[in-house]
């Protein structure tokens, strides 16, 4: 076993199976406290819980490792606050949050339910804030703190289907670079992945000869790497899944300047100038942005 994560304690929500399974399994092989963290509940979130978080205690236990079973669902303040406070109890501190735990009630938009909004909603993104919400004042006082939260290429680029879990997935980038920028002083790195990997919500709409490609260990390297003490990274999104790793960021074009008077003559005869991405640059929070934009006036 190795002792990369020695004396390091991680949560890890949905750690139940696929991808939160394989990460906390990973983290357990080298070297950190693992709180498995799953409420066992069907794939939309419905159902009696079935406690899934202690067959991946169980597993950790036998090659070695130390873990502890948490049940609570990350969709409230209370349920989250149990998740740390489990970690407290059983290990006396907590250093990393994996937020992976999520559901999914697709449908297109004319026919999506307010109640299956707000379900997706509460899980993915609440959920995500939640848990490093409860985590947050631990990691201030220790100067330390490592926060992996799970987006989806649905949120990057949007899903026919999806308006709730796109939504939700691409809330979780805006809050992953704002609590990068927030943490910095503290050692509080931040990071999202966006992952394609086989699990419960890639089952029913990949074939089999393509999941095969997709296993989740291929996913958890770059979750340890991101909860590493020497992470360089903080406020970054990666695309992850079949041995495949990419930096995505957020862009924006060299634009044009219209002058302080234009009309929507000027928007049409200049509208292949706004449209043009060559040149294109990421920016490092809102304020900069905004400080180009206001170069160009």
């Amino acid at each position: 076993m190795s002792s990369m994560f020695e004396d390091r304690v991680a949560i890890v929500t949905g750690a139940g199976g696929g991808l939160g399974k394989s990460h906390a399994l990973m983290l357990a092989s080298h070297g950190a406290k693992v709180v498995v963290n799953d409420l066992g509940a069907a794939l939309d979130g419905s159902g009696e819980p079935s406690k899934v978080a202690d067959q991946v205690v169980e597993e950790i236990k036998a090659a070695g490792g130390e873990a502890v079973a948490n049940y609570d669902g990350v969709d409230s303040a209370e349920g989250a606050e149990r998740i740390v406070q489990t970690a407290l109890d059983t290990f006396g501190r907590v250093d990393i949050v994996v937020n992976n735990a999520g559901i999914l009630r697709d449908g297109s938009f004319a026919k999506m339910s307010l109640e299956n909004w707000d379900a997706v909603l509460r899980v993915h993104l609440s959920g995500t804030m939640n848990v490093s919400r409860a985590a947050w004042p631990r990691f201030r006082e220790a100067k330390f703190g490592r926060i992996i939260n799970t987006t989806s290429a649905a949120g990057l680029y949007g899903n026919f289907g999806q308006a709730n879990y796109s939504a939700a997935k691409m809330g979780i980038v805006g809050f992953t670079q704002t609590l990068a920028q927030e943490g910095a002083k503290y050692d509080i790195k931040t990071n999202a992945i966006a992952p394609v990997a086989k699990s419960r919500m890639t089952e029913t709409i990949l074939p089999p000869e393509v999941l095969a490609k997709l296993e989740p260990e291929l996913v958890s390297p770059l979750v340890l790497r991101l909860a590493a003490a020497d992470c360089p990274a903080s406020g970054r999104v990666y695309a992850v899944g079949g041995g495949y790793i990419a930096r995505v960021a957020v862009m924006e074009a060299k634009g044009a300047n219209l002058g302080q008077k234009f009309g929507v003559d000027d928007l049409i005869e200049r509208w292949a100038e706004i449209e043009d991405m060559s040149g294109a640059r990421a920016f490092g929070n809102a304020m900069e942005a905004v400080g180009e934009a206001l170069k160009q006036t």
